[in-house]
Protein backbone atom coordinates (compact mmCIF):
# COMPACT_ATOMS: atom_id res chain seq x y z
CA UNK A 1 0.00 0.00 0.00
CA UNK A 2 0.86 3.25 -1.08
CA UNK A 3 1.43 6.20 1.54
CA UNK A 4 0.06 9.59 1.13
CA UNK A 5 2.47 11.38 3.32
CA UNK A 6 4.29 11.54 6.94
CA UNK A 7 0.56 13.38 7.72
CA UNK A 8 -2.05 11.09 6.61
CA UNK A 9 -4.94 12.09 9.07
CA UNK A 10 -4.44 15.95 7.91
CA UNK A 11 -4.02 15.04 4.37
CA UNK A 12 -7.20 12.57 4.27
CA UNK A 13 -9.50 15.40 6.81
CA UNK A 14 -8.18 18.63 4.17
CA UNK A 15 -9.62 16.14 1.16
CA UNK A 16 -13.10 15.38 2.97
CA UNK A 17 -13.53 19.22 3.60
CA UNK A 18 -12.53 20.18 0.11
CA UNK A 19 -14.80 18.26 -1.48
CA UNK A 20 -17.89 18.48 1.38
CA UNK A 21 -17.89 15.12 2.73
CA UNK A 22 -17.35 15.44 6.28
CA UNK A 23 -20.47 14.05 6.87
CA UNK A 24 -18.95 10.73 5.99
CA UNK A 25 -17.08 10.50 9.03
CA UNK A 26 -20.38 10.41 11.30
CA UNK A 27 -21.97 7.37 9.93
CA UNK A 28 -19.74 5.24 11.64
CA UNK A 29 -21.76 2.12 13.64
CA UNK A 30 -21.55 1.92 17.59
CA UNK A 31 -22.50 -0.92 20.07
CA UNK A 32 -21.72 -1.90 23.45
CA UNK A 33 -21.46 -5.05 25.25
CA UNK A 34 -21.13 -4.59 29.11
CA UNK A 35 -20.98 -7.61 31.40
CA UNK A 36 -22.05 -6.89 35.23
CA UNK A 37 -21.98 -9.74 37.77
CA UNK A 38 -25.26 -10.05 39.72
CA UNK A 39 -24.89 -10.21 43.07
CA UNK A 40 -27.50 -10.68 46.26
CA UNK A 41 -28.32 -7.97 48.47
CA UNK A 42 -25.56 -9.03 50.88
CA UNK A 43 -23.03 -8.11 48.06
CA UNK A 44 -22.07 -12.41 47.28
CA UNK A 45 -22.18 -13.48 43.86
CA UNK A 46 -25.81 -14.99 42.67
CA UNK A 47 -26.07 -18.66 42.57
CA UNK A 48 -29.20 -19.00 40.71
CA UNK A 49 -29.82 -19.95 37.08
CA UNK A 50 -29.97 -17.06 34.69
CA UNK A 51 -32.98 -15.93 34.99
CA UNK A 52 -35.19 -17.18 32.38
CA UNK A 53 -37.73 -14.09 32.30
CA UNK A 54 -34.40 -12.62 30.29
CA UNK A 55 -34.56 -15.62 27.73
CA UNK A 56 -31.88 -17.47 26.22
CA UNK A 57 -28.14 -17.05 27.04
CA UNK A 58 -27.81 -19.45 24.17
CA UNK A 59 -29.75 -17.76 21.81
CA UNK A 60 -30.88 -14.22 22.61
CA UNK A 61 -29.63 -11.53 20.61
CA UNK A 62 -29.36 -8.82 23.47
CA UNK A 63 -29.20 -10.46 27.00
CA UNK A 64 -26.73 -13.17 27.49
CA UNK A 65 -23.99 -14.78 29.87
CA UNK A 66 -20.33 -14.34 29.95
CA UNK A 67 -18.05 -16.78 31.95
CA UNK A 68 -20.52 -17.06 34.60
CA UNK A 69 -24.07 -18.02 35.10
CA UNK A 70 -23.89 -14.95 37.28
CA UNK A 71 -21.84 -13.04 34.74
CA UNK A 72 -25.11 -11.03 32.46
CA UNK A 73 -24.02 -9.38 29.45
CA UNK A 74 -26.02 -7.04 27.71
CA UNK A 75 -25.47 -6.41 24.01
CA UNK A 76 -26.90 -3.63 21.88
CA UNK A 77 -27.34 -3.42 18.30
CA UNK A 78 -24.74 -0.99 16.36
CA UNK A 79 -25.72 2.31 15.76
CA UNK A 80 -25.18 5.26 13.61
CA UNK A 81 -26.28 8.08 16.62
CA UNK A 82 -24.10 7.29 20.37
CA UNK A 83 -27.22 8.11 22.06
CA UNK A 84 -29.07 5.93 19.98
CA UNK A 85 -26.73 3.06 21.62
CA UNK A 86 -26.64 4.61 24.94
CA UNK A 87 -30.59 4.47 25.53
CA UNK A 88 -31.21 0.90 23.86
CA UNK A 89 -28.17 -0.39 26.46
CA UNK A 90 -30.66 1.98 28.90
CA UNK A 91 -34.02 -0.09 28.45
CA UNK A 92 -32.26 -3.08 28.55
CA UNK A 93 -30.76 -2.27 31.90
CA UNK A 94 -34.52 -1.42 32.98
CA UNK A 95 -35.84 -4.49 31.39
CA UNK A 96 -33.50 -6.82 33.26
CA UNK A 97 -34.15 -4.65 36.73
CA UNK A 98 -37.86 -5.16 36.53
CA UNK A 99 -36.98 -9.33 36.15
CA UNK A 100 -34.41 -9.54 38.85
CA UNK A 101 -35.46 -10.96 42.30
CA UNK A 102 -33.94 -9.75 45.46
CA UNK A 103 -30.35 -9.26 43.44
CA UNK A 104 -28.55 -6.11 41.40
CA UNK A 105 -25.64 -5.94 39.25
CA UNK A 106 -22.71 -5.10 40.25
CA UNK A 107 -21.52 -1.57 39.65
CA UNK A 108 -17.68 -2.07 39.65
CA UNK A 109 -15.31 -4.47 37.10
CA UNK A 110 -13.73 -6.33 40.16
CA UNK A 111 -15.45 -8.57 41.70
CA UNK A 112 -16.14 -8.69 45.37
CA UNK A 113 -18.24 -11.11 46.75
CA UNK A 114 -16.60 -14.37 45.96
CA UNK A 115 -15.44 -17.34 47.87
CA UNK A 116 -12.88 -18.92 45.73
CA UNK A 117 -13.30 -20.09 42.16
CA UNK A 118 -15.90 -22.36 43.89
CA UNK A 119 -18.02 -20.02 44.31
CA UNK A 120 -18.26 -18.58 40.98
CA UNK A 121 -20.73 -21.01 38.42
CA UNK A 122 -20.01 -21.47 36.19
CA UNK A 123 -22.50 -20.36 32.27
CA UNK A 124 -24.94 -23.30 31.39
CA UNK A 125 -26.51 -23.06 27.78
CA UNK A 126 -28.52 -26.31 27.69
CA UNK A 127 -28.13 -29.42 26.10
CA UNK A 128 -27.63 -28.77 22.52
CA UNK A 129 -23.85 -29.62 20.91
CA UNK A 130 -23.35 -25.67 20.63
CA UNK A 131 -24.56 -25.22 24.14
CA UNK A 132 -22.58 -27.84 25.40
CA UNK A 133 -19.24 -26.72 23.42
CA UNK A 134 -19.64 -22.62 25.11
CA UNK A 135 -20.01 -24.82 28.89
CA UNK A 136 -17.04 -26.95 28.53
CA UNK A 137 -14.68 -24.41 27.06
CA UNK A 138 -15.38 -21.96 29.88
CA UNK A 139 -14.46 -25.38 32.03
CA UNK A 140 -11.05 -25.56 30.07
CA UNK A 141 -10.54 -21.80 30.97
CA UNK A 142 -10.97 -22.50 34.81
CA UNK A 143 -8.52 -25.17 34.32
CA UNK A 144 -6.00 -23.15 32.78
CA UNK A 145 -6.43 -19.98 34.61
CA UNK A 146 -9.28 -20.42 37.75
CA UNK A 147 -12.91 -18.99 37.35
CA UNK A 148 -12.12 -15.66 39.39
CA UNK A 149 -10.32 -13.99 36.73
CA UNK A 150 -13.44 -15.03 34.45
CA UNK A 151 -15.49 -12.95 36.96
CA UNK A 152 -13.75 -9.58 36.17
CA UNK A 153 -16.23 -7.58 34.07
CA UNK A 154 -16.22 -4.73 31.88
CA UNK A 155 -16.94 -2.91 28.52
CA UNK A 156 -16.89 -3.89 24.91
CA UNK A 157 -17.02 -0.77 22.19
CA UNK A 158 -18.06 -2.14 18.71
CA UNK A 159 -17.36 0.35 15.99
CA UNK A 160 -17.55 -0.16 12.44
CA UNK A 161 -16.36 2.70 9.93
CA UNK A 162 -18.75 3.93 7.41
CA UNK A 163 -19.73 2.18 5.12
CA UNK A 164 -19.38 5.45 2.56
CA UNK A 165 -16.48 6.62 3.62
CA UNK A 166 -14.47 3.09 1.85
CA UNK A 167 -14.61 4.49 -1.74
CA UNK A 168 -13.48 8.05 -1.11
CA UNK A 169 -10.46 6.64 1.47
CA UNK A 170 -9.28 4.05 -1.74
CA UNK A 171 -9.49 6.80 -3.94
CA UNK A 172 -7.67 9.31 -2.25
CA UNK A 173 -4.97 6.64 -1.18
CA UNK A 174 -4.54 4.52 -4.48
CA UNK A 175 -3.72 1.37 -3.00
CA UNK A 176 -2.24 -1.56 -5.40
CA UNK A 177 -4.44 -3.72 -3.26
CA UNK A 178 -8.58 -4.37 -3.96
CA UNK A 179 -10.59 -2.84 -2.38
CA UNK A 180 -11.67 -5.49 -0.18
CA UNK A 181 -7.98 -5.97 0.82
CA UNK A 182 -7.79 -2.11 1.55
CA UNK A 183 -10.53 -2.35 4.11
CA UNK A 184 -8.82 -5.05 5.67
CA UNK A 185 -5.61 -3.13 5.91
CA UNK A 186 -7.23 -0.28 6.89
CA UNK A 187 -9.03 -1.99 9.99
CA UNK A 188 -5.82 -3.36 11.05
CA UNK A 189 -3.71 0.13 10.72
CA UNK A 190 -6.82 1.44 12.88
CA UNK A 191 -6.06 -2.12 15.39
CA UNK A 192 -2.38 -1.41 15.19
CA UNK A 193 -2.45 2.75 16.06
CA UNK A 194 -4.92 1.71 18.54
CA UNK A 195 -2.29 -0.71 20.56
CA UNK A 196 0.27 2.05 20.22
CA UNK A 197 -2.40 4.51 22.05
CA UNK A 198 -4.63 2.80 23.67
CA UNK A 199 -2.99 2.97 27.15
CA UNK A 200 -4.66 6.14 27.23
CA UNK A 201 -8.03 4.63 27.92
CA UNK A 202 -6.64 3.20 30.95
CA UNK A 203 -5.37 6.27 31.85
CA UNK A 204 -8.73 8.01 31.34
CA UNK A 205 -11.39 5.68 32.06
CA UNK A 206 -9.54 3.40 34.05
CA UNK A 207 -11.80 2.22 37.02
CA UNK A 208 -10.28 -0.40 39.15
CA UNK A 209 -7.74 1.09 41.52
CA UNK A 210 -8.15 -1.36 44.36
CA UNK A 211 -9.38 -4.83 44.89
CA UNK A 212 -10.80 -7.11 47.43
CA UNK A 213 -8.39 -9.58 49.37
CA UNK A 214 -10.94 -12.02 48.78
CA UNK A 215 -10.29 -11.80 44.91
CA UNK A 216 -6.99 -13.62 45.82
CA UNK A 217 -8.29 -16.49 48.13
CA UNK A 218 -7.54 -19.28 44.88
CA UNK A 219 -4.55 -17.68 43.97
CA UNK A 220 -3.21 -16.14 46.87
CA UNK A 221 0.67 -16.04 45.34
CA UNK A 222 -0.75 -13.03 42.97
CA UNK A 223 -1.22 -10.81 45.80
CA UNK A 224 2.77 -10.42 46.20
CA UNK A 225 3.22 -6.12 45.64
CA UNK A 226 0.07 -5.09 46.36
CA UNK A 227 -0.37 -2.71 49.52
CA UNK A 228 -3.18 -2.42 52.19
CA UNK A 229 -5.66 0.03 51.85
CA UNK A 230 -7.25 -0.58 54.39
CA UNK A 231 -8.10 -4.41 56.13
CA UNK A 232 -10.51 -5.68 53.17
CA UNK A 233 -8.62 -4.10 50.10
CA UNK A 234 -5.30 -4.21 48.51
CA UNK A 235 -4.10 -1.79 45.85
CA UNK A 236 -1.67 0.01 44.11
CA UNK A 237 -1.66 3.68 44.97
CA UNK A 238 -1.21 5.15 41.30
CA UNK A 239 -3.44 1.93 39.87
CA UNK A 240 -5.71 3.22 37.12
CA UNK A 241 -7.04 -0.16 36.41
CA UNK A 242 -6.18 -3.44 37.66
CA UNK A 243 -8.25 -5.02 35.63
CA UNK A 244 -5.88 -4.89 32.75
CA UNK A 245 -3.31 -5.35 34.73
CA UNK A 246 -1.53 -8.91 35.14
CA UNK A 247 -3.68 -10.16 37.39
CA UNK A 248 -6.83 -9.39 35.86
CA UNK A 249 -8.47 -9.70 32.39
CA UNK A 250 -4.97 -11.02 31.08
CA UNK A 251 -3.08 -14.36 30.74
CA UNK A 252 0.80 -14.45 31.50
CA UNK A 253 0.29 -18.02 29.39
CA UNK A 254 -0.35 -16.19 26.25
CA UNK A 255 3.10 -13.92 26.72
CA UNK A 256 4.73 -15.97 24.47
CA UNK A 257 2.06 -15.48 21.69
CA UNK A 258 3.22 -13.99 18.49
CA UNK A 259 -0.16 -12.73 16.75
CA UNK A 260 0.77 -10.94 13.48
CA UNK A 261 -1.43 -7.73 13.05
CA UNK A 262 0.44 -6.45 10.47
CA UNK A 263 -2.35 -8.07 7.94
CA UNK A 264 -5.76 -10.23 7.76
CA UNK A 265 -4.00 -13.54 6.35
CA UNK A 266 -1.21 -13.08 9.02
CA UNK A 267 -3.59 -12.99 11.67
CA UNK A 268 -5.91 -15.62 11.21
CA UNK A 269 -2.48 -17.89 10.41
CA UNK A 270 -1.30 -16.53 13.20
CA UNK A 271 -4.17 -17.67 15.50
CA UNK A 272 -5.06 -20.49 13.76
CA UNK A 273 -1.73 -21.63 14.75
CA UNK A 274 -2.51 -21.17 18.39
CA UNK A 275 -5.43 -23.16 18.13
CA UNK A 276 -3.53 -25.95 16.48
CA UNK A 277 -0.21 -26.25 18.56
CA UNK A 278 -0.35 -28.78 21.46
CA UNK A 279 0.42 -26.93 25.26
CA UNK A 280 2.19 -28.87 27.67
CA UNK A 281 0.62 -28.19 30.88
CA UNK A 282 -2.57 -28.23 29.09
CA UNK A 283 -1.80 -31.91 27.67
CA UNK A 284 -1.26 -32.20 31.54
CA UNK A 285 -5.04 -31.58 32.68
CA UNK A 286 -6.31 -33.74 30.34
CA UNK A 287 -9.08 -33.31 27.33
CA UNK A 288 -11.48 -36.22 27.98
CA UNK A 289 -10.97 -37.43 31.81
CA UNK A 290 -13.18 -40.52 33.07
CA UNK A 291 -15.75 -39.34 30.01
CA UNK A 292 -15.90 -36.10 31.17
CA UNK A 293 -14.74 -32.94 29.13
CA UNK A 294 -12.20 -30.83 31.14
CA UNK A 295 -11.61 -27.91 27.84
CA UNK A 296 -11.99 -28.71 24.37
CA UNK A 297 -8.62 -29.75 23.41
CA UNK A 298 -5.41 -29.17 25.16
CA UNK A 299 -4.15 -26.64 22.27
CA UNK A 300 -2.37 -23.13 23.20
CA UNK A 301 -5.57 -21.79 22.81
CA UNK A 302 -9.04 -23.43 22.82
CA UNK A 303 -10.74 -21.22 20.45
CA UNK A 304 -10.37 -18.29 19.20
CA UNK A 305 -12.01 -16.19 22.10
CA UNK A 306 -9.20 -17.30 25.07
CA UNK A 307 -6.53 -15.19 23.19
CA UNK A 308 -6.84 -11.93 25.32
CA UNK A 309 -6.38 -8.55 23.51
CA UNK A 310 -7.17 -5.18 23.85
CA UNK A 311 -8.92 -4.80 20.40
CA UNK A 312 -10.63 -7.35 18.10
CA UNK A 313 -11.20 -7.52 14.59
CA UNK A 314 -14.67 -9.20 14.07
CA UNK A 315 -16.38 -10.57 11.30
CA UNK A 316 -20.04 -11.81 12.13
CA UNK A 317 -19.82 -16.06 12.32
CA UNK A 318 -22.68 -18.05 10.35
CA UNK A 319 -24.12 -21.01 12.94
CA UNK A 320 -21.25 -23.08 13.89
CA UNK A 321 -18.72 -20.98 11.88
CA UNK A 322 -15.02 -20.33 13.18
CA UNK A 323 -14.21 -16.40 14.07
CA UNK A 324 -11.16 -16.88 11.85
CA UNK A 325 -12.86 -18.93 9.09
CA UNK A 326 -15.64 -15.64 9.16
CA UNK A 327 -12.77 -12.98 8.58
CA UNK A 328 -11.03 -15.49 5.87
CA UNK A 329 -13.87 -15.54 3.76
CA UNK A 330 -15.84 -12.14 4.27
CA UNK A 331 -13.21 -9.59 6.20
CA UNK A 332 -13.45 -7.48 8.52
CA UNK A 333 -16.41 -5.99 9.65
CA UNK A 334 -15.83 -4.03 12.84
CA UNK A 335 -13.28 -3.84 15.90
CA UNK A 336 -13.96 -4.66 19.56
CA UNK A 337 -12.30 -2.06 21.72
CA UNK A 338 -11.92 -4.26 25.31
CA UNK A 339 -9.86 -2.25 27.28
CA UNK A 340 -12.82 -0.17 29.03
CA UNK A 341 -13.57 -0.53 32.82
CA UNK A 342 -16.99 0.01 34.01
CA UNK A 343 -17.81 3.50 35.39
CA UNK A 344 -19.55 3.03 38.99
CA UNK A 345 -20.31 6.49 38.79
CA UNK A 346 -23.01 5.72 35.60
CA UNK A 347 -25.79 3.28 36.25
CA UNK A 348 -25.54 1.55 32.97
CA UNK A 349 -21.52 1.88 33.21
CA UNK A 350 -20.71 4.43 29.87
CA UNK A 351 -21.84 7.69 29.33
CA UNK A 352 -22.56 9.74 26.44
CA UNK A 353 -19.17 12.08 26.81
CA UNK A 354 -16.97 8.48 27.11
CA UNK A 355 -18.79 7.34 24.08
CA UNK A 356 -18.19 10.26 22.08
CA UNK A 357 -14.68 10.36 23.10
CA UNK A 358 -13.98 6.77 22.08
CA UNK A 359 -15.25 7.56 18.80
CA UNK A 360 -13.25 10.30 18.14
CA UNK A 361 -10.38 8.26 18.94
CA UNK A 362 -11.02 4.99 17.23
CA UNK A 363 -11.25 6.90 14.20
CA UNK A 364 -8.17 9.34 14.99
CA UNK A 365 -6.22 5.37 14.49
CA UNK A 366 -8.29 4.88 11.28
CA UNK A 367 -6.83 7.76 9.54
CA UNK A 368 -3.34 8.84 11.12
CA UNK A 369 -0.16 6.67 9.39
CA UNK A 370 -0.04 2.88 11.00
CA UNK A 371 3.48 1.45 10.36
CA UNK A 372 3.97 -2.28 10.61
CA UNK A 373 4.40 -3.65 14.29
CA UNK A 374 7.24 -5.74 14.69
CA UNK A 375 7.54 -7.87 18.13
CA UNK A 376 9.69 -5.63 19.58
CA UNK A 377 6.86 -2.74 18.70
CA UNK A 378 4.74 -5.08 20.88
CA UNK A 379 6.43 -5.70 23.42
CA UNK A 380 6.84 -1.98 23.91
CA UNK A 381 3.34 -1.63 23.63
CA UNK A 382 2.30 -4.13 26.51
CA UNK A 383 4.82 -2.58 28.47
CA UNK A 384 3.37 1.02 28.33
CA UNK A 385 -0.19 -0.66 28.73
CA UNK A 386 0.78 -2.35 32.04
CA UNK A 387 2.36 0.77 33.32
CA UNK A 388 -0.26 2.68 33.01
CA UNK A 389 -2.48 0.10 33.97
CA UNK A 390 -0.80 0.10 37.26
CA UNK A 391 1.21 3.23 37.96
CA UNK A 392 -0.66 5.57 35.75
CA UNK A 393 -1.22 8.27 37.51
CA UNK A 394 1.99 8.24 39.14
CA UNK A 395 3.73 11.56 38.81
CA UNK A 396 6.53 12.21 36.12
CA UNK A 397 5.46 8.39 34.59
CA UNK A 398 7.62 8.18 31.08
CA UNK A 399 6.39 5.63 28.93
CA UNK A 400 8.52 4.76 25.40
CA UNK A 401 7.74 5.95 22.14
CA UNK A 402 9.56 5.64 18.96
CA UNK A 403 12.94 4.36 21.32
CA UNK A 404 12.47 7.69 23.51
CA UNK A 405 10.92 7.85 27.10
CA UNK A 406 7.97 10.17 27.37
CA UNK A 407 5.91 12.14 29.94
CA UNK A 408 2.82 10.31 29.93
CA UNK A 409 1.14 14.11 29.95
CA UNK A 410 3.19 15.40 26.70
CA UNK A 411 2.20 12.28 24.72
CA UNK A 412 -1.35 12.26 25.69
CA UNK A 413 -1.32 15.62 24.43
CA UNK A 414 -0.34 14.89 21.29
CA UNK A 415 -3.14 12.33 20.92
CA UNK A 416 -5.67 14.90 21.46
CA UNK A 417 -4.09 17.65 19.66
CA UNK A 418 -4.34 14.81 16.60
CA UNK A 419 -8.34 14.41 17.57
CA UNK A 420 -9.60 18.13 17.28
CA UNK A 421 -9.93 18.46 14.11
CA UNK A 422 -11.71 14.89 14.08
CA UNK A 423 -13.86 15.94 17.08
CA UNK A 424 -14.62 19.26 14.72
CA UNK A 425 -15.71 17.63 11.53
CA UNK A 426 -18.31 15.00 13.99
CA UNK A 427 -19.70 17.67 15.69
CA UNK A 428 -21.68 18.55 12.38
CA UNK A 429 -23.96 20.84 13.02
CA UNK A 430 -24.64 20.28 16.61
CA UNK A 431 -24.85 23.59 18.56
CA UNK A 432 -23.48 21.57 21.68
CA UNK A 433 -20.17 20.57 19.94
CA UNK A 434 -20.58 17.85 21.51
CA UNK A 435 -17.48 15.79 20.69
CA UNK A 436 -14.74 18.54 21.38
CA UNK A 437 -16.96 19.13 24.61
CA UNK A 438 -16.26 15.61 25.46
CA UNK A 439 -12.20 16.22 23.97
CA UNK A 440 -12.31 19.04 26.59
CA UNK A 441 -13.30 17.21 29.22
CA UNK A 442 -10.26 14.56 29.38
CA UNK A 443 -7.94 17.51 28.60
CA UNK A 444 -9.19 19.03 31.85
CA UNK A 445 -7.98 15.00 33.44
CA UNK A 446 -4.73 14.63 31.17
CA UNK A 447 -3.88 17.87 32.99
CA UNK A 448 -5.00 16.80 36.68
CA UNK A 449 -4.86 12.99 37.17
CA UNK A 450 -7.05 13.41 40.43
CA UNK A 451 -10.11 13.83 38.06
CA UNK A 452 -9.39 10.50 37.00
CA UNK A 453 -12.45 8.02 37.77
CA UNK A 454 -9.33 5.61 39.50
CA UNK A 455 -8.41 8.65 41.81
CA UNK A 456 -12.05 9.36 42.75
CA UNK A 457 -13.01 5.89 43.60
CA UNK A 458 -9.95 6.10 45.84
CA UNK A 459 -10.94 9.52 47.20
CA UNK A 460 -14.74 8.08 48.15
CA UNK A 461 -12.84 5.06 49.69
CA UNK A 462 -10.60 7.27 52.13
CA UNK A 463 -13.21 9.85 52.84
CA UNK A 464 -15.81 8.09 53.70
CA UNK A 465 -13.56 5.10 55.39
CA UNK A 466 -15.07 2.41 53.04
CA UNK A 467 -13.88 -1.05 51.67
CA UNK A 468 -13.64 -1.25 48.24
CA UNK A 469 -16.27 -3.85 48.68
CA UNK A 470 -18.62 -1.77 50.62
CA UNK A 471 -17.74 1.06 48.48
CA UNK A 472 -19.08 -1.19 44.93
CA UNK A 473 -21.83 -2.29 46.75
CA UNK A 474 -23.25 1.18 47.75
CA UNK A 475 -22.57 2.04 43.76
CA UNK A 476 -24.35 -0.80 43.11
CA UNK A 477 -27.52 -0.55 45.27
CA UNK A 478 -27.42 3.38 44.26
CA UNK A 479 -27.75 1.98 41.22
CA UNK A 480 -30.45 -0.12 41.56
CA UNK A 481 -32.70 2.11 43.05
CA UNK A 482 -32.33 4.32 39.98
CA UNK A 483 -33.77 1.72 37.64
CA UNK A 484 -36.27 0.47 40.31
CA UNK A 485 -37.56 4.32 40.23
CA UNK A 486 -37.23 4.17 36.48
CA UNK A 487 -39.35 1.57 35.09
CA UNK A 488 -38.86 0.56 31.07
CA UNK A 489 -42.29 2.09 29.26
CA UNK A 490 -45.22 -0.78 28.36
CA UNK A 491 -44.17 -0.79 24.62
CA UNK A 492 -40.52 -1.38 25.26
CA UNK A 493 -40.91 -4.72 28.45
CA UNK A 494 -43.56 -5.98 25.55
CA UNK A 495 -40.66 -6.47 22.65
CA UNK A 496 -38.15 -7.60 25.30
CA UNK A 497 -40.54 -10.29 26.35
CA UNK A 498 -41.57 -11.62 23.04
CA UNK A 499 -37.68 -11.62 22.18
CA UNK A 500 -37.08 -13.68 25.45
CA UNK A 501 -40.05 -16.28 24.52
CA UNK A 502 -38.80 -16.29 21.04
CA UNK A 503 -35.13 -16.79 22.02
CA UNK A 504 -36.25 -20.00 24.57
CA UNK A 505 -38.34 -21.58 21.87
CA UNK A 506 -35.34 -21.25 19.64
CA UNK A 507 -32.87 -23.16 21.95
CA UNK A 508 -35.27 -25.41 22.49
CA UNK A 509 -35.86 -25.89 18.60
CA UNK A 510 -31.64 -26.39 18.46
CA UNK A 511 -32.01 -29.00 21.08
CA UNK A 512 -34.46 -31.06 19.46
CA UNK A 513 -32.71 -31.21 15.87
CA UNK A 514 -29.42 -32.07 17.02
CA UNK A 515 -28.09 -35.25 15.88
CA UNK A 516 -24.22 -35.80 15.99
CA UNK A 517 -22.92 -37.20 18.45
CA UNK A 518 -20.73 -34.16 20.62
CA UNK A 519 -17.38 -35.73 19.56
CA UNK A 520 -18.45 -36.02 15.89
CA UNK A 521 -19.78 -32.28 16.54
CA UNK A 522 -16.39 -30.62 17.94
CA UNK A 523 -14.34 -32.35 15.42
CA UNK A 524 -15.97 -31.02 12.34
CA UNK A 525 -16.21 -27.66 13.81
CA UNK A 526 -12.23 -27.84 14.44
CA UNK A 527 -12.03 -29.13 10.80
CA UNK A 528 -13.62 -26.26 9.25
CA UNK A 529 -10.85 -24.99 6.57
Amino acid sequence: MTHLNNNKLSTCLDHLQEHGQQQLLREGLKGIEKESLRISKDGFIAQTPHPEALGSALTHPYITTDYSEALIELITPPFADVRDTLSFLHNTHQFVYDNLDNEMLLAASMPCGIDGDESIPIAQYGSSNIGRMKHIYRHGLWHRYGRTMQAIAGIHFNYSVPEALWPVLYGLEKPDVSPEQFKADAYFALIRNFQRLGWLILYLFGASPAICKNFFKSRPALMAGFQEFDPGTLYHPYATSLRMSDIGYKSKNQASLRIDYNSLSGYVASLGKAIATPYPDYEKIGTVVDGQYLQLNSNILQIENEFYSTMRPKQIAESCEKPTLALKRRGVRYVEMRSLDLDVFTPIGIDESKARFIEALLLTCLLKDSPLISEQDLRINNANQLAVAQFGRKPGLELEKGGKKILLQDWAAEILADMRPVCDILNGNDAGKPYSQALKQQQEIVGNPDLTASARILEHMGHQQQQFGCFSLNKSAEHEQYFRQHKLDDKNTAQFNELAEQSLAKQKEIESRDQLPFDEFLRQYFAQS
